[in-house]
């Protein structure tokens, strides 16, 4: 049943299945022996013309406009119906409310934290305007006396999670795009358990969407029975836009308010190579102990609040540093929500790249960018930046593969390095620059992340984690193939021909 549901709610499939049924109205047109074709070929053409002429007059990003209305224009009967599946951002009015209120309490407990920010000034310009831009946009305040700890791989951020989670006394927030039954959800359910019979609060959310495959149905019920609050996000509806767009892509932990986690890595038993899928999977996570956490309750409280509207005082989760945390640079954890016209991930992403100067490196599982992106970093390789990426060796999508690989040439002809990681897949999803910024979270360089999804990241300024996260880098560039302009033109047909094609479709990937 699982795999039926996997291949049923693929995004691929369905784009198949739309498409197979623009064949078959062109054979009901040739053949004529269809009563109401004509009524109703009208209705899904002037369906698919009002949807270009609303993507032409959003104040959208130019490149994500044309990557919607060329399949809509080569798809005139279904392209309306592809882009409210895929592209459409559905927001009821129950949600803006919720969604308004949750803002309004967010810029009642985050500080600006000016004086933060006038100290990084002092020290880097571009660095302070990168925080002050996401205090303005993302609503989250930079902080100090915070410390941070870089896990390269899935096992030991799980160890240290189990750890930390043994020690709770107050609450426990986890939100998850995916949980997975198996012993990793297995072992922190049953901490979970345990400590809220002990009279602690654990509140759960995870993704409805993402977690179909993995749970039984109505899981946060049996979950509720545990005496655990638990939400499953934008629950999942049959053949409606929302299944597949807003989805909460966050992976975050907050205990106490002391302590907080995000990251790639959910919580399944492939994220620490109990379950092997596609050769070794490599992630990423960050651990944060003091001010920083801050802004990761808040975050939690917000999604939990357009779930359950429930807590309308922010301030009684939050934890007072009585002791100095002896951490190095300033940590900043942001969010980016679907629900704004603000790019925030991208816009990271776009501000470190324009803003390095001796070198820029990114681990993602998806290369699917928009030309801002991908004319940014090969500006940026123009200028002599050191400009890597490093994505999977072994596929867990083969046409998303297809489709990141049909951008390696054109970025490796302006210079920049791309590298597959060789031992299997890698799902982190971090940036670094000049030994100085860098950014870990849950944002992929694809168009779901950028703008479809809720997600989340830590951007770090002269933290202990970047260091941290540099020699992670080094060793992974050492495992990994770099990939040559050889080795793409001995990939004609992925690289020339079905690359470009599937490039008419990257909204959907």
């Amino acid at each position: 049943m699982r795999r039926i549901l996997h291949l049923v709610l693929n995004r691929v499939f369905i784009t198949g299945v739309i498409v197979l049924l623009q064949v078959v109205f062109f054979i009901l047109e040739l053949f004529r022996w269809a009563n109401h074709y004509v009524e109703i070929a009208l209705v899904l053409r002037i369906l698919s013309l009002l949807i270009v002429l609303y993507l032409v007059w959003r104040p959208n990003n130019p490149a994500v406009k044309l990557a919607w209305i060329v399949p809509i224009l080569v798809f005139p009967l279904f392209g309306g119906i592809l882009y409210l599946a895929f592209g459409h951002v559905v927001i009821s009015r129950s949600l803006r409310n919720s969604i308004r209120k949750t803002e309004e309490l967010t810029k009642k407990n985050m500080p600006g934290n000016q004086d933060v920010l006038s100290r990084i000034r002092k020290e880097n310009l571009s660095a302070a305007n990168l925080c002050g831009y996401l205090n303005r946009y993302s609503g989250t305040a930079v902080w100090e006396n915070t410390q941070t700890a870089y896990f390269a791989d899935g096992l030991p951020y799980w160890k240290r999670l189990l750890e930390d989670l043994e020690r709770a006394e107050r609450f426990i927030f986890l939100e998850y795009f995916i949980l997975g039954e198996g012993t990793m959800w297995g072992e922190v359910l049953a901490i979970l358990e345990k400590k809220a019979k002990q009279g602690v609060e654990v509140r759960i959310i995870y993704d409805d969407f993402g977690s179909v495959l993995q749970l039984p149905k109505h899981y946060e019920q049996f979950i509720e029975q545990k005496g655990i609050k638990c939400v499953a996000f934008n629950k999942l509806i049959p053949l409606m836009a929302i299944i597949l767009n807003n989805r909460d892509h966050r992976k975050i932990v907050v205990i106490d308010g002391k302590i907080g986690y995000t990251g790639g890595i959910n919580l399944a038993d492939e994220y620490i190579n109990y379950k092997t899928l596609y050769g070794h999977w490599k992630d990423a996570g960050i651990r944060l102990e003091g001010d920083a956490v801050w802004n990761f309750t808040v975050m939690f409280l917000q999604m939990w609040n357009i779930s359950r509207d429930t807590d309308a005082d922010y301030g009684r989760y939050r934890y007072y540093f009585p002791e100095k945390m002896h951490g190095k640079g300033y940590v900043q954890p942001y969010g980016d929500t679907p629900f704004d016209n603000e790019t925030v991930g991208e816009n990271v992403y776009l501000n470190m790249i324009g803003c390095a100067k001796r070198y820029f490196y990114a681990f993602t599982p998806y290369l699917i960018t928009d030309n801002e992106m991908c004319t940014a970093l090969k500006l940026a390789a123009k200028r002599g930046v050191d400009v890597r990426i490093v994505t999977p060796g072994i596929p867990d999508k083969k046409m998303t593969y297809w489709l990141t690989q049909s951008s390696y040439q054109n970025l490796i002809e302006a210079g920049v390095k791309i590298y597959q990681y060789t031992p299997g897949f890698i799902h982190s999803k971090c940036v670094l620059c000049d030994d100085e910024t860098a950014a870990v979270g849950t944002i992929n360089f694809d168009y779901r992340s950028f703008y479809h999804h809720f997600e989340c990241g830590v951007l770090l300024y002269r933290a202990d984690a970047v260091q941290e996260l540099k020699k992670d880098m080094e060793n992974t560039f050492a495992e990994s193939e770099e990939i040559t302009l050889e080795w793409c033109r001995k990939k004609f047909m992925k690289m020339n021909v079905i690359g470009p094609f599937l490039k008419l479709f990257s909204p959907l990937f």
